[in-house]
């Protein structure tokens, strides 16, 4: 403990100096000079007259220093039966004439990218050969609808798009080309051209704007690395779930590096030359950082995984991987494992694979509930860490320190705030919230390297959005409380704290109770309109595998747990047993699109859902129970 607070003192105090030490780490073409300073609104800008290249850092550097036949990228795509490796040297080769081809098409420093593609080597390749210009990449989730593909693409204004031929899913191939023909037509915008990788299970039909990946690349002369300052922006990433105009959140260069460099090392305990695996997708900000960027950075081996936890072929996928590939840290969202949990809650398939390499098993996307984190607890025999972060930081705000201090584990709980984020709870006047007071979660200024810089063509809106709530601080929009030890407990969205009569209640803190239940997989918990109490707290819950029993009498079961832990002051009477719930490819569930369907509001199919048919599952349940035609009759 005295380890970790003289660290972090150090990085709240003085952080010019304690990030300046950090930077020194990293490569740099120009070394910084002006370790901190700040724009004309106040916000931090690190490392401002410095100059690298994030490419060249994670690629060249290596190379340079003895790394060229370590193993850069692994990839694994069960749904293909397809399998690669890549060092560090024909990481950089291929991706040195990938940047040629690029450049080929007038691609230069500054200008935009697009990138739709699956999780295929290409992807990682085709955001190195952005960087390597220093041309600004914006990846788009591979699938997502004309429409979303359309906005990004007018904001972003590309020159080039970079797309596969097609996505694989476990029983289905997804063409992306008549999607992105699609959107092109409905686009302002119109880029100078498209690059298509064509892929076996799928090719696609070539039109006037479009070039052959492979030809393309084969015919190119290698680029160099373009020396960019530390303050020029590496990427957009448009946050899920955007209506209307998007948000896209820019990273810079230096402060990125310098930030998941140091991450790698401090919050997961990585060395050189180890294996990491995030189960995650390049299309968002946990792909970009650690899938994409933070592991070579740090001279590591990432494993690219184009499949699901489950039914690829089976609930044993994430083992397999760890057991094949000497994984050491494995990182995924918690809903992975709940669909784990959920098929497979006796671990049988864990126990046919050797995992003995595993050293921690990080999770974020959500709040990892209790009963999930207790399961893998009682599987595993390694540290089951929650950490919490967001698209804006792009890098871990709170975690257990396996490479600084690791501490004991908390059910629920983050651990402790990263050095560098000064982490605050506000009540709603923006005085401090006193210990085991939820309010609002907040780190004051300046943000660390890392964080997100602006938002894309709107620097008001950044302002507005995470800035000007509680002057000086940042808003996470994050709820949650720090108990006496000092851990930080995440319990949701400030707009997922309920008011029911007056009372402030957390969903988490219900779903928490709810999720505990044997019988219960995964679950959660809305507020819906009452015309009496403002809002009253429904359950939706998906029963384990194998579950035979009576459903109303688990819905009396869990009305019975609510009402004996958290009390009748909830007024928790309504749960509904459904199949599944909706989510975002990311795994996140689409609570607020639960309060609207139940509060009978007309509601939309977001581009970022998973599986559309599980929308009219919950449908089907509340329209039979009655919550939309009630909640519609309330509000007359």
């Amino acid at each position: 403990m005295s380890r970790y607070s003289s660290v972090y003192r150090h990085a709240i105090d003085q952080p010019a100096q304690f990030w300046g030490e950090q930077a020194q780490r990293i490569p740099w073409f120009t070394p910084p000079t002006t370790l901190l300073d700040y724009d004309a609104q106040g916000h931090a800008r690190w490392f401002v007259d410095g100059e690298m290249n994030t490419c060249y850092a994670a690629l060249d550097h290596h190379v340079e220093n003895g790394r060229g036949d370590q193993p850069a990228v692994l990839w694994d795509s069960p749904v293909t039966a397809s399998k690669a490796r890549y060092s560090y040297r024909e990481m950089r080769d291929e991706v040195a004439r990938l940047a040629g081809a690029l450049a080929g098409l007038g691609v230069s420093k500054g200008d935009r990218v697009v990138i739709y593609m699956p999780m295929v080597p290409e992807a990682l390749m085709a955001m190195y050969a952005c960087a390597r210009l220093g041309a600004v990449h914006s990846v788009v989730f591979g699938g997502f609808a004309p429409h979303e593909l359309a906005v990004r693409i007018d904001d972003a204004e590309p020159k080039v798009v970079l797309a596969a031929s097609c996505g694989v899913e476990v029983d289905r191939v997804i063409a992306y080309k008549p999607i992105l023909d699609a959107a092109l037509a409905l686009s302002e915008h119109r880029p100078e051209a498209c690059v298509i990788l064509q892929r076996d299970v799928g090719e696609a039909e070539l039109g006037a704007l479009d070039h052959d990946w492979r030809t393309l690349v084969a015919n190119a002369a290698p680029a160099d690395c373009v020396p960019v300052k530390a303050s020029d922006p590496l990427y957009i990433l448009y946050t899920s779930g955007t209506t209307g105009k998007p948000k896209g959140v820019v990273r810079d260069n230096g402060g990125h590096a310098v930030a998941l460099h140091y991450s790698m090392e401090v919050v997961y305990g990585m060395q050189p030359g180890e294996v990491f695996c995030s189960a995650s997708d390049v299309g968002w900000v946990v792909g970009h950082s650690y899938i994409v960027y933070a592991p070579l950075l740090a001279g590591c081996t990432t494993l690219v995984y184009e499949g699901k936890p489950v039914r690829t072929p089976d609930s044993g996928a994430f083992w397999r991987l760890i057991e094949e590939y000497r994984v050491k840290v494995f990182f995924a969202a918690p809903t992975a494992f709940r669909a784990i949990k959920k098929e497979d809650p006796e671990g049988r398939w864990l126990a046919r694979h050797d995992v003995s390499s595993l050293r921690t098993l990080f999770l974020a996307g959500e709040r990892l509930d209790p009963p999930t984190f207790h399961w893998l607890e009682g599987l595993l025999e390694v540290p089951v860490v929650d950490h919490w972060w967001q698209t804006e930081t792009g890098w871990p705000i709170a975690a257990n320190l396996q490479g600084l201090a690791p501490m004991p584990t908390k059910a629920g709980s983050a651990t402790y705030p990263v050095p560098g984020f000064d982490v605050r709870v506000l009540d709603p006047e923006g005085e401090p919230a006193g210990v085991g007071e939820q309010g609002a979660v907040v780190i004051r200024q300046p943000l660390p390297p890392g964080c997100l810089t602006g938002v894309w063509h709107d620097p008001q809106r950044f302002h507005s959005a995470y800035m000007a709530a509680f002057p000086g601080y940042y808003l996470t929009g994050d709820g949650g409380y720090f108990d006496a030890d000092g851990y930080l407990f995440i319990m949701g969205r400030t707009d997922d704290v309920i008011n029911v009569a007056g009372h402030r209640l957390s969903t988490g803190e219900m779903e928490e109770v709810v999720g505990a239940h044997p019988a219960v997989a995964e679950c959660a918990v809305i507020g819906i309109h009452d015309a009496l109490k403002g809002q009253v707290p429904v359950g939706l819950v998906i029963p384990k595998d194998g579950f035979d029993g009576d459903e109303a009498a688990l819905e009396q079961a869990l009305v019975a747990r609510v009402r004996e832990q958290i009390g009748p002051i909830a007024c928790f009477q309504q749960v509904l047993v459904v199949p599944r719930l909706p989510k975002t490819r990311s795994g996140k569930i689409l609570r607020k699109l639960l309060r609207t369907i139940a509060d009978g509001e007309r509601f939309g199919i977001p581009s970022t859902i998973d599986d559309p048919g599980s929308l009219e599952d919950v449908h089907a349940a509340m329209c039979e129970r009655e919550l939309g035609q009630a909640s519609q009759a309330r509000q007359g």
